[in-house]
């Protein structure tokens, strides 16, 4: 019941409106403040309730409501520091500069992992941010450990990251590579440019065509895993571990390639780059279940839409790539990714999906969905769905001034 009463609320304030509060009726202008402005508050509860564990970032939820922390190893350590730099950056406050030096320094130890593709999400979100901020050498010496350690995970034979070591619950591939990974990309183009070293564009760049070789079908969605033969090089498998199905379109899955593939095309000025991410764009804004609020459910082909579970970090994981993707397309389509990620910023601003100050364990964002197969972390805040909301309310503030008004 609780998940219908959500679609219909949504639905419903989408077409009428209820009031002159309602984000759905605000200028966007005001939205995008007054969200930036709570996420501030929120954020700031959340690091004041974690100060006296210093080793520990926040994570998700419990089923019990308890607040679910990490230690810096688990992959999304270095979003919570990356979403107070963010936050610094629109209100260049003392008390957020302190929180976001505090939280990153957190994450500092994972400059040298070299068991997972995550080291790029760990440092590049935190650290830097934190060098797009300050420009303290300190934080570029990270990124550039982070980036050597990242590229001892490349195959050349395949032209892949790998994604996952052998463990149990990963034993039916023998290299796995999941469409996350092109998120990992940015800190090796970036740091390729910064200390002129090719090689770290060359395996950034490698992995983003191999990828487009194999991960996606025909109409640009996208397969979650494909694992290679270790010894040919080629595909032996394709899987969908977090979707729905093998053949199911997994929403945070297309968000990934999404964003990965527009942060290519900034990069590298690649046109290929910028070809597949208008026609992931494609796929997604004109699939027949992206619901009203264009918030997706949290597979595009879930058995139960329109009753499935909505899955806010897909939605404002795409919304921040359709707001940069706009600058770099003709107008008229620019206008369309706007207009879409507009309203998926209303939706995400909207009672639906923001907590009350203090609530929710202090996460901004309710109603993520990070692995449904596994039973994990369904309906529950993620740390990664408000660092990426915060990100896209700040891509949207600085587009404001830009968007042409009727």
């Amino acid at each position: 019941m609780l998940k219908q009463f959500i679609s219909t609320l949504l639905v419903l304030t989408l077409l009428v409106g209820c009031s002159p509060s309602n984000p759905i009726e605000k200028p966007l202008s005001a939205v995008v403040d007054e969200s930036l402005a709570f996420a501030a508050q929120q954020s700031l509860l959340m690091a004041e309730s974690l100060k006296d564990q210093p080793d520990r970032l926040p994570k998700t939820l419990r089923e019990n409501g308890e607040l679910e922390t990490c230690n810096s190893a688990w992959w999304t350590s270095g979003f919570f520091p990356g979403q107070l730099w963010y936050l610094y950056e629109n209100n260049p406050s003392e008390e957020l500069k302190e929180w976001a030096i505090n939280y990153t320094l957190r994450v500092e130890d994972q400059k040298y992992t070299t068991d997972n593709h995550d080291v790029g999400f760990m440092i590049f979100c935190s650290f830097g941010n934190a060098y797009r901020l300050t420009g303290d050498s300190i934080y570029r010496d990270v990124i550039h450990t982070a980036s050597n350690s990242l590229i001892t995970r490349f195959n050349p034979t395949i032209g892949c990251i790998r994604s996952w070591d052998p463990a149990p619950w990963s034993s039916k591939w023998q290299y796995p590579v999941i469409i996350d990974n092109m998120m990992n990309l940015e800190m090796l183009m970036w740091a390729g440019k910064q200390f002129n070293e090719t090689t770290f564009v060359q395996v950034a760049e490698t992995h983003a065509d191999t990828t487009i070789k194999n991960h996606f079908r025909d109409d640009f969605s996208s397969y979650h895993v494909i694992s290679y033969d270790t010894i040919t090089g080629q595909v032996e498998k394709k899987n969908t571990a977090q979707g729905y199905s093998d053949d199911s379109a997994w929403a945070r899955g297309q968000g990934w390639g999404l964003y990965g593939y527009t942060m290519m095309y900034r990069e590298s000025g690649n046109e290929a780059y910028l070809k597949q991410a208008e026609g992931i764009a494609d796929f997604i804004l004109n699939h027949p279940n992206l619901p009203a609020d264009k918030i997706p459910y949290w597979d595009f082909n879930a058995p139960n839409i329109p009753d499935a579970l909505r899955d806010a970090s897909a939605g404002a994981l795409i919304c921040s790539a359709l707001i940069e993707l706009s600058q770099y397309v003709p107008e008229e389509k620019g206008k369309e990714y706007l207009s879409v990620a507009e309203t998926q910023i209303r939706s995400l601003s909207s009672p639906a999906y923001l907590a009350n100050l203090g609530e929710n364990g202090n996460f901004i964002l309710k109603h993520s969905v990070g692995h449904m197969p596994a039973g994990s972390e369904v309906d529950v805040p993620l740390t990664y769905a408000d660092y990426y909301y915060v990100e896209a309310l700040m891509r949207m503030k600085k587009m404001l001034p830009a968007i042409k008004k009727p």
